[in-house]
């Protein structure tokens, strides 16, 4: 971290309040980085669930409720050289580039927060975060897009139009445009994603016809059963997720196989990371960056 704005969180505060321009300011100043460089794979960490209402993490209901304690933890984790950026929304990167956290670093922002976590329009899940004109103007390297598709949801088919339009508008501003397609179902009226490898193939030829040009398109990718046979779906550079956490160990041996395989080009998790069951965030970042470097 170098030449932050703010060296406390009572600054930040003070800053959006006396002086909302410095945002933008220190945007123009970071020290940016071009999205592949050295062997070529990425480590990222995600921090964009909150927005969507989505603050659990594993059995803790209220995991995520503290800005303060995501932001330390998120600044854990970009203090390891190993991880070469982060995903998040607009909020949380305004604090982090305020911090002088997001110094040589890749940085994706997250699109559309608008399907709310438990809601009824769930799956119309709108652009209600950044744009590609607002990730353009920060100098960053691309946008998120989370697409799940419910083929008993009318709200899908606003899901999918919107998504292209993004896709195309990164495109256009020569932006990689990072894409998390699912097939979605409810089940007791909650939203629950399908992870068989025939789901997830499915998914991905979906997503990745999605817009007038695939040439900026990258996948955002859980790590399945027969994941080997999931990647013969796409030539598109590939991330793998996290999830929510369960066992640590079994989420680290079966990302370390799936990294072996082509396409896959790193790592972009969350939740097991950030909220490890120890709170060792530094060792679960280490482990994780480790299998990708």
């Amino acid at each position: 971290m170098s030449n932050p704005v703010c060296r406390s969180y009572a600054e930040i505060t003070e800053v959006r309040a006396a002086d909302p321009a410095a945002v933008a300011t220190a945007w123009q100043n970071r020290t940016t980085r071009p999205t592949v460089r050295g062997d070529g794979n990425l480590m990222i960490v995600a921090a964009d669930h909150p927005a969507r209402g989505a603050l659990a993490v594993g059995s803790r209901p209220t995991a995520m409720n503290s800005r303060i304690d995501l932001l330390d933890r998120l600044r854990t984790a970009l203090a390891d050289p190993g991880v070469d950026g982060v995903l998040a929304t607009s909020d949380i990167l305004d604090d982090l580039v305020l911090l002088g956290a997001l110094e040589d670093k890749v940085v994706f922002s997250s699109f559309n927060r608008g399907g709310l976590a438990g809601a009824a329009f769930e799956l119309d899940d709108r652009m209600t975060g950044a744009t590609a004109a607002s990730t353009a103007a920060a100098k960053m390297n691309g946008g998120k897009m989370l697409c799940r598709i419910d083929l008993d949801d009318p709200g899908t088919v606003s899901t999918m139009v919107a998504c292209a339009q993004a896709i195309d508008a990164l495109a256009a501003a020569g932006l990689i445009a990072m894409l998390e397609p699912f097939l979605s179902t409810r089940v007791d009226g909650k939203v629950r994603n399908d992870l068989s490898p025939d789901a997830v193939i499915k998914s991905v030829h979906i997503g990745q016809g999605l817009g007038s040009t695939s040439a900026y398109t990258w996948m955002k990718l859980p790590v399945v059963p027969e994941m080997d046979r999931v990647m013969e779906s796409t030539t598109m550079p590939t991330l793998l997720l996290g999830g929510d956490p369960t066992d640590p160990d079994e989420a680290f041996a079966s990302w370390e196989k799936a990294l072996t395989l082509p396409s896959v080009r790193g790592l972009i998790v969350g939740r097991t990371l950030l909220y490890p069951a120890d709170d060792d965030v530094a060792s679960a970042v280490a482990t994780a960056v480790k299998m990708v470097r």
